[in-house]
């Protein structure tokens, strides 16, 4: 019964990665547009698809992004400004977008754009730090994608939403982690309604991996930065003993994230290239073998493990 069992196992993974390894056709035909392509997960992303010979519309924030970007790539990817909390800058790369595809449609759509700080305890901070936070990871994507969703649908293309394993077990406060769980939502409903039109949705669930998101420098001093405007009663409740013990957590972000960019950028391409792409992609060591599995355990454990793991504020009861 075992050898069975063993046997139909093997089968089933021999056949998914069968599945897997089909590469749609044309892909010097298709067009795809990446967000926050000045550093980080676009900016590779740009540049491999460039190489694989797809025709990259790549959206930076910044023009230094852009010039630095085409310097390292080929005469067929073009970039665009695009600021995805401005619905005129959106509006704008929309039309920039049309005028380029004309009537193939847009293949894929990679929202990619985020920022992650401020993230701390949320009694730190104000209505206007969430905002922040949900106006670039999750509204801006929104209307990104609603903006392009009839070209994306016309070439029966892909939509590829970077959402975070955060968006599966909520570790920290501010709007980072709230963001990520609603990109999840956003998605699954978004995947849903396309199916009938042939679309396909994928979510990409990376882990820890070292981008300016998560800089040691970067989350220190906007931690510093929070806890500094914080009220006199929080800053007594919590102790600068929890300051210096966050802190030092947050230093060794450079040592424990993973520096290997591609094995997010490669779940990417997957999604954007394979004719049977997965729905989720969960990118990364830390994300396989510890946060997915701690979002399919019991509430009360995964409190447990979080509330074991950080440390406790001075007048903690």
């Amino acid at each position: 019964m075992w050898l069975y069992l063993a046997a139909l196992v093997g089968l089933y993974y021999l056949l998914r990665w069968y599945r897997e390894r089909q590469v749609v056709s044309h892909l010097q035909d298709k067009y795809v547009f990446i967000t926050g392509c000045d550093s980080g997960f676009g900016n590779l992303l740009a540049r491999q698809l460039d190489l694989r010979g797809l025709r990259v519309l790549a959206a930076c924030l910044t023009e230094k992004g852009a010039e630095q970007l085409r310097g390292q790539t080929s005469d067929r990817l073009a970039t665009v400004i695009l600021n995805v909390t401005k619905t005129e800058s959106i509006a704008a790369a929309t039309q920039w977008v049309k005028e380029r595809v004309g009537d193939r449609g847009l293949w894929g759509l990679v929202n990619n754009a985020g920022i992650s700080m401020p993230t701390a305890p949320n009694e730190w901070l104000t209505k206007q730090d969430f905002i922040k936070i949900l106006d670039v990871n999750l509204l801006g994507l929104i209307e990104v994608t609603l903006s392009l969703l009839p070209l994306v649908r016309k070439a029966r293309g892909r939509v590829v939403n970077v959402s975070s394993i955060l968006g599966r077990v909520s570790m920290y406060g501010g709007g980072y982690c709230i963001s990520k769980y609603g990109v999840e939502a956003f998605s699954d409903s978004l995947r849903r309604e396309l199916s009938h039109f042939a679309v396909k949705v994928a979510i990409i669930e990376p882990g820890y991996f070292k981008t300016i998101l998560a800089s040691s420098e970067t989350v220190c001093r906007s931690f510093q930065e929070t806890w500094d405007r914080a009220s006199p009663e929080v800053k007594e409740i919590y102790g600068e003993k929890f300051l210096a013990a966050c802190m030092k957590s947050f230093g060794l972000l450079d040592k424990i994230c993973t520096k290997d960019l591609s094995l997010v950028t490669d779940c990417m391409e997957h999604a954007l290239i394979a004719c049977h792409p997965r729905t989720r992609y969960s990118c990364g060591w830390d994300a396989k073998l510890m946060y997915l599995p701690m979002s399919y355990m019991p509430t009360f454990l995964v409190d447990a493990i979080i509330h074991w793991s950080k440390p406790r504020p001075v007048k903690a009861l």
